[in-house]
């Protein structure tokens, strides 16, 4: 018994007997127990006999159990009824082995805290549990459990969650960074393992990060040295475990194919035969891009895909022209670096047919000049440039030759000459009434001549009206 439930100066009082020891069954190991201070009547476990201060306030209430495992046992309860909690000096926590007599009291002194965590337990025992109020001199009645502790490890089963996309064969390419997250669970906390094919994993290549919930997979750069079949192995107590298997596959591309060559050509067809390739990436072959190319455009264009054979016939090729082939092999990594590639180039022929092209006979387009658009007579306003328009075809080029009032216009800055694509155009700039008259577009080549004329008015700015 503690030390601080006896107080000479006080009157001493018997406290009622505990309760009985009740036969053991699956539900008395059970966390989470409620306390019932029962009367002195329905308790027959024997305390020990000694006199304490009786207490005006109840026991504590509702202790329950929160958590037990092999050593130790952790309770949570509420403060009496009928006194306020700030004015206890504490409580005491007592505990007593199944079948005997003997209290032991957890706590050297009163604290007031209302959750208590009892240590240093022995695995197997069952032990009874009471807690006591303290004031002053005044000690409650005990609250106790209402049925014995058993004390043990309360075990979770380990269990690996191997998430969905690890189920399945998983595919890196060479130089990629694996970072993998294996959750899992089990109480206590689990012991991991890595193995890879059944030894363990080489940690200057492979990098294992375990916590209470979790362990992390990584490796900085993939290698093909680095497939495999890995397991990772959670451990309780070496009674309880569980296992998780994936298979990491790293590929990269294929080699090319080897030996390409042409069989046969015949017709506007050409078959094809080559060997696989000898490195083909560490993983299956997906097949082969056959392609051609024309040797006058020099592009190259796909004739199959993912094409599972190691011979073909091109087909539709043009008779006359010559091509080059190659083939590329394919794994789920892409296609290969490089292709293999035709040595010569093979011209497509027609047998027996020599084609002999028909004499050309050139045509003589010589022609003598003929407008095709005269000139339009018009009247124009003094001072505002006009434009004098035809159209003219021959060959040769004809030359041509502006007149007025049938005199040639030699150079004038007044006149501006344009012909272009046999559309002539004289350009007459700010004319004066001295500039009309009847103006000609002559055109001359080797085989004759042509020309056309029109009229050109011009109106005064400002004409004088009679008096």
């Amino acid at each position: 018994m503690s030390d601080l439930e006896a107080a000479p100066a006080a009157p001493q009082v018997a406290l009622p007997a505990g309760p009985p020891a009740p036969e053991e069954s699956p539900t008395s190991n059970l966390a989470g127990a409620t306390s019932q201070p029962a009367p002195a009547a329905e308790r027959a476990l024997p305390i020990e006999k000694t006199e304490e201060v009786a207490a005006s306030f109840s026991a504590p209430l509702n202790l329950a159990v929160e958590d037990v495992n092999d050593s130790s046992v952790t309770l949570t309860w509420d403060g009496p009824e009928n006194v306020d909690p700030s004015g206890l000096d504490g409580y005491v926590v007592e505990y007593c082995k199944d079948g005997t007599t003997n209290w032991v009291t957890a706590n050297n002194k009163p604290f007031l805290c209302i959750r208590y965590t009892i240590h240093n337990l022995i695995s197997g025992d069952k032990l009874h549990i009471r807690v006591k109020a303290v004031k002053g001199n005044a000690v409650s009645q005990p609250a106790y459990l209402d049925q014995p502790l058993l004390i043990r490890k309360i075990l979770e089963q380990p269990k690996i969650r191997l998430p969905r996309y690890l189920r399945e064969l998983y595919l890196r390419t060479v130089g990629d960074t694996i970072n993998l997250l294996i959750p899992f669970w089990g109480k206590p906390k689990p012991q991991v393992t890595w193995t890879k094919e059944s030894q363990p994993l080489d940690p200057k290549q492979v990098v294992v990060h375990n916590t209470e919930k979790d362990s992390v997979f990584f490796i900085r750069a993939a290698q093909r040295k680095d497939s495999g079949k890995y397991q990772i192995n959670v451990k309780i107590l070496d009674e309880f475990e569980d296992l998780a298997t994936f298979d990491l596959l790293v590929i990269e591309k294929p080699g090319p194919p080897e030996n390409l060559k042409v069989v046969d050509t015949w017709g506007f067809n050409v078959a094809l035969e080559w060997n696989p390739p000898q490195d083909k990436g560490n993983a299956d072959l997906k097949g082969y891009t056959v392609q051609k190319a024309d040797m006058k455009t020099q592009q190259w264009f796909t004739v199959l895909e993912h094409y599972n054979h190691t011979s073909c016939t091109v087909s539709d090729l043009i008779i006359g022209n010559s091509y080059s082939f190659r083939v590329f092999s394919e794994n789920p990594c892409g296609l290969s670096e490089m292709p293999a590639v035709t040595k010569n180039v093979t011209h497509i022929t027609k047998s027996g047919i020599v084609y002999k092209p028909e004499k050309f006979h050139s045509r003589d387009f010589c022609e003598p000049p003929k407008f095709t658009q005269p000139l339009i007579d018009r009247t124009t306003t003094q001072g505002y440039a006009t434009q004098l328009v035809c159209c003219v075809r021959g060959f040769p080029k004809p030359k041509v030759i502006w007149l007025k009032n049938q005199r040639e216009i030699q150079e004038d800055p007044k006149y501006l000459v344009h012909m272009d694509q046999g559309i002539c155009c004289l350009e007459i700039r700010k004319p004066s009434p001295f500039d009309g008259g009847i103006y000609t577009c002559k055109a001359v080549n080797p085989f004759g001549e042509a020309s056309v004329d029109c009229k050109l008015n011009i109106k005064d700015l400002f004409p004088l009206t009679p008096v």
